[in-house]
C-alpha cells in the first residue's frame, strides 16, 4: 500500500466474540463488504444475503494444533512454537521468550546445536535456519518422533500479546476443521472461517451456496514479523477441483475463505486455467504481478497490514479498493486479528457478476 496503516492497540480483539456478552456466538462479529471502491457495513450473520445461489466458498479444513510448548535452554525458560513438519521428520520451530504476562515476545533463533529441553525429558536440537534470509524459524530435530503426541499432552494454542487470556484449543478450531489423515494441522488457526457456525453454514447451503474443502496447514506467522510466507503443505482434492471448475464454467463466483484457501487453490491451477487435484508443498506468493487465476473474491480477517497479506488482497481487488476498505475499517472501529471482524471482497461487475451497488447495499 502507498501508506502504512497503523492499527490502534484498542482495535485488537482481545477475546472471542462469544465471550463479549450474553447471547453472543462466533458469528456475532461485523462484516465489511467491499466491491471495487464501494464499501458497506453489515453483521456477519447477513453473509447469506450478500451471496447468491451458485456461489462457491473454498474452505480450509486444517485443524489447529496446540503448537506452543514450554522449554528450557540451560536455566532460561523459552516457549517453542512448532510450525511445520518436514518430510524428513524435522520440524520448523520458532523460539520465543515469556513476557511475564502469559504471552511471549520475539527472540533470536539459533545458533545451530542449541538444545532445548521439553517436557517428558524430550530434547529439541536446532540444526539450521529454515531459509538463508532470516533466523526466526529453524529446522530442529526432536528426540521423540511423536511430536504430535507431545503437543497433545503438553501443548497449548499459540497466543499473542494482544489477547486477554489463554483459551482452550476448541476456541481455535473452525467449524470446517477435520482430523488430518496424518494427524497434522496448522500452527495458527485459519481464522477467516472462525465466525462461521453450523447454523450459518446450513442457511448458506439452503440458499444454494456450495462449499469446496481444501487443506493447507499454516505455519507460524508471528505478529512482529513481516516476512513472505514460507512453504506450506496443502491438498486440493479431486472432488473440490471438479466443484471449482464447474462453478467457473457456470455463473457462480469463486470466493476463498481466507488467504490460505487462495494460496492452496491458486497452487493447483494449470497453465490452461483448470484446477487440478494436487497435494504437496506450495511456496506460491500471490502478488498483483502474478495475479489470481481462480478466485473472484475473498473473505478475510483484518490483520496487521504485513506485506504478503496486502499483496494478495491487492492481486484480487486492486490497491485503491484495499486502501479504501482498510480506511473504512479503521474509521468504523472494526476489530482486528483472529477474534475480530471480517472483510468480504466481492468482484466488480463483469460477465458473471451483479453490479457492485447490488452486492454492497
Amino acid at each position: 500500500m502507498t501508506t502504512t496503516v497503523r492499527v490502534p492497540e484498542e482495535r485488537s480483539a482481545r477475546v472471542p466474540a462469544e465471550q463479549r456478552g450474553p447471547g453472543r456466538d462466533r458469528d456475532s462479529v461485523r462484516l465489511l463488504v467491499s466491491c471495487g471502491t464501494e464499501v458497506s457495513h453489515h453483521a456477519f450473520v447477513e453473509l447469506p444475503r450478500r451471496l447468491r445461489a451458485g456461489d462457491l466458498l473454498i474452505v480450509n479444513t486444517s485443524p489447529t494444533l496446540a503448537a506452543a510448548v514450554d522449554g528450557w535452554i540451560g536455566h532460561a525458560r523459552v516457549v517453542v512454537h512448532f510450525s511445520t513438519r518436514g518430510d524428513d521428520g524435522r520440524w520448523a520451530v520458532e523460539l520465543r521468550e515469556p513476557d511475564g504476562r502469559g504471552t511471549t515476545r520475539a527472540r533470536a533463533g539459533g545458533p545451530a546445536g542449541t538444545e532445548v529441553r521439553l517436557a517428558g525429558d524430550v530434547r529439541l536440537v536446532l540444526e539450521e535456519p529454515l531459509t538463508p534470509y532470516g533466523s526466526r524459524l529453524w529446522w530442529g530435530r526432536v528426540s521423540d518422533p511423536d511430536v504430535l503426541g507431545l503437543l497433545r499432552r503438553h501443548g497449548r494454542p499459540i497466543r499473542y500479546s494482544y489477547t486477554q487470556r489463554d483459551q482452550p484449543l476448541s476456541v481455535y478450531q473452525t467449524v470446517f476443521a477435520l482430523p488430518s489423515g496424518d494427524g497434522g494441522g496448522s500452527a495458527e488457526m485459519p481464522s477467516a472461517a472462525r465466525p462461521f457456525t453450523a447454523r450459518l453454514v446450513a442457511e448458506l447451503v439452503s440458499r444454494g451456496v456450495q462449499f469446496a474443502p481444501i487443506t493447507l496447514h499454516t505455519g507460524v506467522a508471528s505478529a512482529e514479523a513481516h516476512e513472505p510466507p514460507y512453504p506450506e503443505r496443502y491438498e486440493v482434492p479431486e472432488a473440490s477441483a471438479r466443484l471449482i471448475n464447474a462453478a467457473r464454467a457456470g455463473e457462480g463466483r469463486i470466493l476463498a475463505v481466507g488467504t490460505t484457501a487462495v494460496r492452496a487453490v491458486e497452487s493447483a491451477v494449470d497453465a490452461g486455467g483448470v484446477v487440478r487435484a494436487r497435494k504437496g508443498w506450495t511456496d506460491l506468493v500471490v502478488t498483483p504481478e502474478r495475479g489470481v487465476r481462480v478466485v473472484d473474491g475473498l473473505l478475510t480477517g483484518l490483520h496487521e497490514p504485513e506485506a504478503s497479506h496486502l499483496l494478495m488482497l491487492e492481486a484480487i481487488a486492486g490497491r485503491a479498493a484495499i486502501e479504501r476498505s482498510y480506511g473504512e475499517a479503521l474509521s468504523g472501529l472494526y476489530l482486528w486479528h483472529e477474534f475480530g471482524d471480517v472483510h468480504l471482497i466481492l468482484p466488480e461487475e463483469g460477465p458473471h457478476t451483479e453490479s457492485c451497488s447490488s452486492n454492497c447495499r
